[in-house]
C-alpha cells in the first residue's frame, strides 16, 4: 500500500509539470507533514473521547490501555507520515541522511511500542496499590518491585531488538556483556550487592512503604519512603531523609514496630509500708479494673502482683497489653490506667510511697542501738562489715566503755567489728 501510494506521488510530481520539480516535491512533502499532524489531532481526540466514554463503565483496564496508548499512537502518525515525507525527498535528493530511512523507522517504531508498555505497566502498577481503584489494593513494595523489573526486561530486550536492526549481532553482544561482567562485578562490587540487597527486601519483605523501623545494631530508626535498588530513604523522627545502602540490610538486625499486635504497658508502682493490710485488696481491685477496661486486650497476658518489698515501697507489678499500636492513642491509654490506679489506691487509704526515711531517737537524743543498726542495715543493703556502735545505757556512769574498747586484742571469743559479725 504505500509503495503504491508513493508511485502515485512520483507520478503527480513527474507529470505536474506547472513548477519546477523542486517546487512540485516541496509541496508534496508540505502536504504530507500537515496531513500527518492533521490525523494526529483527529486520532488524539478520538482516544480521549473513547477514554470519557470508558471512564463511566466498572471496567479500569481499558481506561489504563487508552491513556496508555494515546501518545505512542500520536508519535505513531508522525513517525509514519514523517517517513513518507523523507521517502518522497529521498528519491529527489541524494542526501546521505535520507539513506537511514528504514532503519530510523524500524527503531522508531520499536521505541513507540516500548514506550507504550512502559506507559501501560506504570497504569496498572497504580490501579493495583490503589485503595480508591481497588476494593483490596495490593502491597505496594511488592507491585513496585515487579513493576520495576518489568520495565528492566522491556528495555533490555528493546535494546537487544535494535542493536539488531542496526546490524549488530546480538551473539557478539552478549560475548562481550559476559566477558565485560566480570571486570564490571569487580569494579562496581558495591553496586552490585546494593542490587542484590534491594532484591532481597523486595523478596522476604522485613518491611515495606510506611512502615516504622529501627535497628538495635545501627542508628537506624525511622518510617520508610522508598525501596530503590540501591538505597532505601527512610524519614527519621525529626523528619531528616537517611539514606540506606541495601546491603546493609543484609548484615543487621532489623525490627518493624509497625506490624506489632499491641503495646505493652510494664510498670512497678510502690505503695507505702503502713498500707500493707490493704495489699491483697488493692492488688484485686487492680487486676479488676484492667480486666473490664475497654482499651485492654484481656486476651493478653495480664499481671498484678505484689513484687517485693523495696527500701521505701511495697511494690506492685502491673503487665498488660493495649488494643491500639498507634503511639499517640497508646500514651492516652497509658495516662488513663496509671490514673485509675491511683484512684484505687486512694480509695483504700493508701497513698503512692516516695523514697522515705524513719529515724528512732532515745531519750538521751542519740539513736538507740537496735534503730541505729537497722537504719544503718537498710542504707547499706544488708552488707556485712559495717561497725556497731554501743551507747551506754541512761544512768551508766562515765566510766563504762564499749566492748570494743575495753576489750583486750585477742581476746578469746571476741570478733573483730571490722570484719563482719563472724561468718
Amino acid at each position: 500500500m504505500i509503495g503504491e501510494m508513493m508511485a502515485i506521488l512520483n507520478s503527480w510530481i513527474e507529470n505536474f509539470g506547472l513548477l519546477s520539480e523542486a517546487w512540485r516535491v516541496g509541496i508534496v512533502v508540505f502536504a504530507l507533514v500537515f496531513g500527518t499532524a492533521t490525523v494526529a489531532y483527529v486520532f488524539s481526540h478520538i482516544i480521549v473521547a473513547l477514554e470519557r466514554k470508558c471512564a463511566s463503565t466498572s471496567n479500569l483496564w481499558d481506561d489504563t490501555a487508552l491513556h496508555a496508548a494515546r501518545k505512542p499512537v500520536v508519535a505513531f502518525v508522525w513517525l509514519q507520515g514523517v517517513y513518507w515525507a523523507a521517502e518522497v525527498a529521498h528519491r529527489y535528493s541524494s542526501a546521505e541522511i535520507f539513506k537511514v530511512n528504514d532503519t530510523v523507522l524500524q527503531v522508531g517504531f520499536i521505541f513507540i511500542f516500548v514506550w507504550a508498555l512502559l506507559r501501560t505497566i506504570k497504569e496498572g502498577e497504580s490501579i493495583l496499590v490503589s485503595p480508591v481503584k481497588m476494593k483490596k489494593p495490593m502491597d505496594y513494595t511488592t507491585i513496585n518491585a515487579i513493576s520495576k523489573l518489568s520495565r528492566a526486561v522491556v528495555i533490555i530486550t528493546a535494546v537487544l531488538i535494535s542493536l539488531q536492526s542496526l546490524g549488530y549481532s546480538i551473539s557478539g553482544v552478549l560475548a562481550f556483556g559476559g566477558v565485560g561482567g566480570i571486570a564490571v562485578g569487580f569494579a562496581a562490587k558495591d553496586l552490585l550487592a546494593n542490587f542484590f540487597g534491594g532484591f532481597i527486601i523486595h523478596l522476604d519483605r522485613p518491611f515495606k512503604v510506611g512502615d516504622w523501623v529501627r535497628s538495635p545494631d545501627r542508628n537506624i530508626e525511622g518510617t520508610v519512603e522508598h525501596i530503590g535498588w540501591r538505597l532505601t530513604t527512610i524519614r527519621t523522627f525529626d523528619k531528616r531523609p537517611l539514606y540506606v545502602p541495601n546491603a546493609t540490610f543484609t548484615v543487621i538486625a532489623v525490627e518493624n514496630p509497625s506490624r506489632m499486635t499491641n503495646r505493652r504497658i510494664y510498670e512497678t508502682i510502690g505503695i507505702r509500708y503502713a498500707d500493707v493490710s490493704q495489699m491483697e485488696t488493692i492488688v484485686s481491685d487492680i487486676r479488676s479494673m484492667l480486666e473490664k477496661h475497654e482499651d485492654i486486650d484481656s486476651k493478653q497476658t495480664l499481671i498484678v502482683n505484689f513484687l517485693a518489698f523495696s527500701q521505701s515501697s511495697l511494690d506492685i507489678m502491673v503487665y498488660a497489653f493495649t488494643k491500639t499500636t498507634q503511639w499517640v492513642r497508646f500514651h492516652e491509654v497509658k495516662q488513663d490506667v496509671l490514673l485509675k490506679i491511683s484512684e484505687v489506691i486512694v480509695g483504700h487509704g493508701g497513698e503512692v510511697a516516695f523514697p522515705t526515711q524513719t529515724i528512732h531517737i532515745s531519750d538521751d537524743g542519740r539513736p538507740s542501738e537496735q534503730e541505729s543498726d537497722r537504719d544503718s542495715k537498710a542504707r547499706d543493703g544488708g552488707r556485712n562489715g559495717r561497725k556497731q556502735i554501743a551507747y551506754a545505757d541512761e544512768g551508766g556512769n562515765d566510766n563504762e566503755r564499749s566492748r570494743r574498747r575495753d576489750t583486750k586484742a585477742g581476746d578469746v571469743g571476741e570478733q573483730s567489728l571490722d570484719t563482719g559479725d563472724g561468718d
